[in-house]
């Protein structure tokens, strides 16, 4: 199933993505890596306040049980194919090349092309430590970059007092990007509960200011190619992901044969009838 984006088309500026695709329950865009990338810089441009998601197995699956999750997954100006799987079964179920757009991997373009275009980005989330680390990189690759700011919140629900004034704290600031590192799926409630008050493109990137930091290591590129990272973070974390990886890995396989096989069956009645 295609849907058009909910972006109203503009004359002077129409947006490098213009559909998304059903996958399970949720709504994917599609595009190449540069045209994610693109539409990204057009936010900031066009759009006061939006936020990005990174689709992967995990988000899927969450969005799959959880109505309201599904419904903010849905509604994000752009959701990425982030998982090398989501990336395959896309290409599967439409037949069109669709790229890999990780937030581990768009993180270091973005912050290369706001340098040059002289766009502004804030840091949200994570620790004191890993921000400073992610700063400190980020200044020494990208001089030119305009960091308007970073701040890692308290690890506990906030008040309501202390959030509209971390949120006047980032608009302050001024920021094009607001790179949210909170985790799935506290980022991207975060972001979704923000739009319209953060004046920014937010974009939930969770472990990508590890990896960006040099915090934490990523497989080789053919490794992820075979949708091998997730072993790579079971490795890592194995009490705390064996049982999401095991329970989550093994629904998606399910219910993707499932919609795999309904799509057959379709096929074969309009054929026969």
């Amino acid at each position: 199933m295609l849907t058009n984006s909910p972006d109203i088309l503009t004359a002077e500026a129409a947006p490098p993505l213009k559909e998304k695709r059903r996958l399970l329950t949720s709504l994917i865009s599609a595009g190449t890596f540069n045209n994610f990338l693109e539409h990204i810089f057009w936010l900031t441009e066009n759009r006061s306040s939006s936020y990005v998601c990174f689709a992967n197995v995990h988000m899927l699956v969450e969005s799959y049980r959880d109505k309201h999750f599904n419904e903010l997954l849905n509604k994000a100006d752009v959701a990425t194919p982030d998982g090398s799987p989501v990336s395959k079964i896309m290409h599967l179920f439409y037949g069109q090349q669709q790229d890999r757009v990780a937030g581990m991997d768009l993180l270091p373009r973005l912050l290369q092309e706001a340098a040059v275009r002289g766009k502004s980005v804030y840091f949200y989330g994570s620790t004191d430590q890993v921000l400073e680390t992610v700063v400190a990189k980020a200044r020494e690759q990208y001089p030119e970059l305009r960091i308007a700011g970073y701040y890692s919140p308290p690890f506990r629900q906030l008040t309501k007092e202390e959030d509209e004034s971390i949120t006047q704290m980032i608009n302050d600031a001024k920021p094009d990007l607001v790179f949210v590192a909170l985790g799935c799926p506290k980022q991207e409630r975060w972001m979704a509960d923000h739009k319209g008050r953060v004046q920014a493109c937010m974009l939930g990137v969770g472990q990508a200011f590890l990896t960006f930091a040099g915090l934490e290591k990523r497989l080789p590129k053919w490794a992820r190619d075979l949708s091998l990272e997730w072993t790579y973070r079971l490795y890592l974390e194995p009490k705390r992901l064996w049982k999401r990886y095991l329970v989550t890995n093994s629904l998606f396989v399910f219910l993707t044969m499932k919609e795999l096989l309904q799509q057959k069956l379709k096929r074969s009645y309009r054929t026969t009838g």
